[in-house]
């Protein structure tokens, strides 16, 4: 009922703009370009600027406009991958763009120049917008802070929706993967308008879902290290692993298994697990394979999504040249991850342990079954593959503005102004199943004996448990031992409340001063009020650690922003001698934030015409980016991180570098010292067998907030050439060389970097955080938050050609190409550490390109696509003996000792057909990865369940879409 009244507030608010009608209104020839608010008629500008056409969009045979946007060149890896199953962020599940391989967080996204909606952690999640509203993206590929404000320090991509629409358009599509018939995609859309000058209505409505691929559906995914290596990183095993219990409540004496039929694939079934016969011993450091399990069998490898969004928009012309337009969306998208059953041990929450008790039932050692007095608590390990985890995240976006705006003559010269209100909510939800109560579980293995019915019952005898009230389990019988009824007792249901607010409020004026011999001298201004705020609650029995899920404090918080900005345009030279024009443009913003204080960030840019043809531009631009809410007042939550100990003497960094080795046993930073042959151990208590690192045993601390963040400030420049020649029709080219240096950088840092900083660098101030178990040197306790911490520098040049054949017997050819050079991707950790160049290593690719060849004839079309990516530096997965290590002499970028393996270039080829028909419809069926490029083995860019990307192609794969014009 709640989400229908949100729809009907959509639509009423749109519809509220076309009560009446006024006299129409002079179409303006002079447009605002992303990147200026000053409207004009050049639209090449000082910045780089690629545009994308709703045509474009569809010949892509992608649906959502996160996919489109990452596979430009100018991007990265998304900031979230499909693969992520593993990633508790709110979200997980959602599209992010990552231009200039910055992230997500330093990227502005404007919907018809407004900002979109973010969440608490500062993300834009662009699925949420429609792609059938779409008339064109406009991607600016520079800093303009001074413009726009916060954020927009790798770029701004503006997606300039349809401004208007007579008639209908019907959009049916459907794809999937070709060897396995999964990843089933589909898309529909359907919108409808009508209007003329005076007043004008539009309405959409689109559904896109994005279907799973499972790993264990293909052979090379199957597996944790893939098809290569199948025993390598098996998790532990789903029948019960017992040891005896210390003084200090860890695990000591004994180390025994269930006898049971299976393997770590298909486990069989369990012998009683109350007799002590029936266990044999773990052989220390080599557990036999059988005893584990490949968790990569319950998995999801690329997650499933449904995305569901209405939209309207409204345009209605008023007296005195006035025009009001308001735009309204509601889009409601749920997304699922699943991954293996939880890996439970007796310290699964170090501050709530939880024991087989000696007066439990199924204690092969307790009482019971040893005799009166002689029984002994249990430390034990079970995967509850019975019930895998599965996540539900469930996002809704609401986004209403409206825009009153007119325009005058001051002195015969053109001015516009403008006021608007922007409203953009993110809310949602996520619930978490998989995961056990530990009070119940608990509870379950305390005390229990049988009753006279034969009836296993929690309590004693004397004291009995109603049956009601509690229900044994047979933990260490496995899962043939489970039944419905105690998993519904011992399992739980976990989730967070999430939401984020954006209001605004801006006035705007641009027009002509006056006339100079050059042209007019433009400017433009405008104030901004902005509010923020934002929340992220996780349910009273997360907050209280009592749960196998990741337990978090409550996030709240909220900030205001008061902005003034100011524009200008400068001709300089016109109609002369190699100067066909010249110009410049100077624009500086006046930030106010309640939480941190001001901020002043300015722009100087030009554009030279030497001759008509031939255009240089040039800009150097100041930016920021402003702490989120997450970032400020981030409750903080538990997390198991993946990370490789440098101190392990066999794959870590202290087996090749001998002042590491002195770090880890003296007691660096003040952490206690690790014994001479220290092994990091995973979550089987075996010690590690890849320089993959493994998941953490102990829960983690991570992303808490810090109310002492400072802004990050950027530098931009770019210097670049674009090419028109008369001589040759239809050809242009463009050169931008860019160059983007962030300061006081905001970064929430991994658990793999916090240990590096302290031993493999020697930076004491890092190592604060870590914690060591006495007894054996592990890492029990690390926390990781967000801090203003050192500097990121990126160069590189992008190259555009485009290129129109003449029209030919044969058809119509029109080639365009996209390439990225990435020469420096550097950071430094700290204001007293060294620059890395981390470029050329995954997913830092040196070179990205883009080619597409459109051919078209009547009513037949073509497209050929292909996408390139240079080789990159992988991690190796296992130096000392080899594996997936092709350069063992490499150091990769930060490395103090050798080895890397090397990833070798990719090409994937996208081709498609279409069909116009002479009913105002047309077809377009495709093929994405035509020639069935394989996935390929990676450490760095691993999915959650295998080491393989989850966001490159997987297979070859097929799709149709069907449009309709009414």
């Amino acid at each position: 009922m709640q989400q229908r009244t949100k729809i009907a507030l959509a639509v009423a608010v749109a519809l509220q703009s076309m009560v009446s009608v006024a006299q129409a209104q002079e179409v303006l020839q002079r447009v605002e370009v992303t990147g200026s608010r000053i409207r004009q008629v050049d639209l090449e500008t000082a910045q780089p600027v690629q545009v994308m056409t709703q045509e474009q969009i569809q010949k892509t045979g992608l649906v959502t406009v996160g996919d489109v946007i990452n596979n430009m060149s100018s991007a990265g890896s998304p900031a979230f991958s499909k693969g992520g199953a593993l990633t508790s962020n709110r979200e997980n599940g959602g599209q992010y763009a990552n231009l200039r391989n910055l992230g997500g967080q330093r990227l502005l996204v404007l919907v018809n120049g407004k900002r979109w909606s973010q969440s608490v952690a500062g993300f834009t999640d662009l699925s949420t917008i429609p792609s059938s509203m779409i008339e064109r993206m406009e991607i600016l590929k520079d800093g303009a802070s001074s413009i726009y404000g916060s954020d927009a320090i790798a770029g701004v991509i503006n997606i300039i929706l349809k401004k208007s629409m007579e008639g209908g358009q019907l959009s049916l599509y459907t794809g999937r993967n070709e060897s396995v018939a999964d990843g089933r995609n589909k898309d529909f859309s359907l919108s409808y308008g009508a209007g003329n000058e005076k007043a004008s209505l539009m309405f959409g409505l689109s559904h896109t879902e994005a279907g799973a691929v499972w790993s264990r559906d293909r052979e090379f995914t199957s597996y944790s290290r893939t098809s290569e290596f199948p025993l390598e990183n098996l998790g532990s095993g789903p029948w019960g692993r017992i040891r005896q219990v210390s003084a200090s409540g860890g695990a000591t004496g004994f180390d025994k298994v269930l006898n049971h039929t299976g393997d770590q694939q298909n486990p069989g079934l369990g012998q009683d697990s109350r007799n002590p016969a029936n266990y044999h011993d773990v052989v220390a450091g080599s557990p036999v394979p059988a005893d584990l399990y490949n968790t990569t069998q319950q998995m999801v490898f690329a997650m499933p999504s449904k995305l569901t969004t209405i939209f309207t928009k409204g345009e209605m012309a008023l007296p005195y040249d006035m025009r009001l337009t308001t735009t309204a969306m509601y889009a409601q998208r749920k997304g699922v991850s699943t991954t293996a059953g939880y890996p439970l041990s007796t310290t699964s929450q170090s501050k709530y342990p939880v024991y087989i008790d000696k007066d439990s039932y199924y204690n092969p050692y307790g009482n019971q079954v040893a005799g009166a007095g002689k029984g002994q608590d249990l430390f034990f390990f079970r995967r509850t593959i019975e019930v895998p985890r599965v996540t539900e995240n469930n996002n809704r976006t609401l986004h209403i503005d409206a825009t009153l705006e007119g325009s005058f003559e001051l002195r015969s010269l053109p001015w516009n102004w403008s006021t608007g209100y922007n409203y953009s909510k993110v809310d949602g939800n996520s619930v978490a199943t998989g995961n056990l109560n530990l009070l119940n579980l608990k509870r379950a293995l305390g005390p229990s004996f049988r009753n006279a019915s034969g009836v296993v019952q929690c309590g004693t005898p004397t004291s009995p448990v109603p049956l009601a009230d509690c229900v044994p389990w047979d933990i260490l019988g496995g899962p043939t031992a489970s039944n419905p009824q105690v998993l519904n007792y011992v399992m739980s249901t976990g989730g967070y409340e999430f939401g984020s607010t954006v209001e605004s409020a801006t006035a705007d004026l641009s027009g002509e001063l006056f006339q100079l011999p050059a042209g007019a001298l433009g400017i433009a201004g405008g104030i901004e009020y902005r509010t923020v705020r934002g929340k992220d609650l996780p349910s009273q029995f997360q907050r209280s650690g009592y749960s196998t899920d990741l337990a978090g404090n409550p996030t709240t918080g909220r900030y205001t922003v008061r902005e003034a900005y100011a524009e200008l345009n400068i001709p300089i030279l016109k109609n002369l001698p190699l100067v066909e024009s010249l110009s410049a443009n100077l624009a500086t913003r006046y930030s106010d934030y309640s939480n941190f204080g001001s901020a002043n960030n300015s722009k100087a840019s030009f554009t030279y015409r030497p001759t008509k043809d031939l255009l240089f531009r040039g800009t150097w631009a100041e930016g920021f980016r402003a702490p989120t809410v997450g970032d400020t007042f981030g409750g903080g939550q538990q997390a198991f991180d993946t990370y490789l100990d440098p101190c392990d003497t066999v794959y870590g960094e202290a087996a090749r570098t001998p002042a590491v080795l002195a770090r880890c046993n003296s007691g660096f930073g003040g952490i206690i010292g690790t014994a001479a042959g220290f092994r990091q151990r995973g979550q089987t208590g075996t010690p590690i067998t890849s320089s993959g690192g493994v998941q953490t045993a102990y829960p983690f601390n991570a992303g808490g907030g810090n109310a002492f963040l400072q802004p990050e400030t950027a530098t931009t420049r770019t210097l670049g050439t674009v090419f028109n020649p008369a001589f040759l029709p239809g050809f242009s080219a463009s050169v931008d060389w860019y160059s983007i240096k962030i300061d006081n950088r905001i970064t929430g840092v991994s658990a793999n970097f916090i240990l590096g900083e302290c031993y493999t660098r020697g930076l004491a101030d890092f190592c604060s955080s870590i914690k060591r178990d006495p007894a054996t040197g592990s890492i029990i306790d690390l926390s990781r938050g967000n801090a203003n911490l050192g500097q990121i520098k990126t160069e590189g040049v992008d190259v555009e050609l485009r290129y129109r054949l003449p029209r030919f017997s044969w058809g119509q050819v029109n080639l365009r190409s996209e390439t990225t050079y990435l020469d420096e991707y550097s950071t430094k950790s700290s204001a007293t550490a060294q620059w890395i160049d981390f470029s050329g290593e995954y997913d830092l690719h040196r070179w990205k390109s883009n080619f597409t060849a459109d051919w078209s004839l009547g009513s037949w079309s073509a497209t050929w696509g292909v996408r390139y990516m240079s080789s990159v530096l992988d991690q190796c997965l296992n130096i000392p003996r080899g594996w997936q290590c092709n350069e063992p002499g490499t150091f990769r970028p930060g490395a103090t000792s050798p080895g890397a393996n090397r990833l070798s270039s990719l090409v994937f080829n996208d081709i498609s057909v279409g069909y116009k028909f002479a009913w105002n419809g047309d077809v377009r069926v495709g093929v994405n990865n035509a020639f069935d490029k394989k996935p390929r083995f990676t450490v760095l860019g691993a999915a959650s369940s295998t080491f393989v990307d989850a966001d490159l192609p997987i297979d070859r794969f097929f799709y149709v879409r069907y449009n309709q014009a009414f």
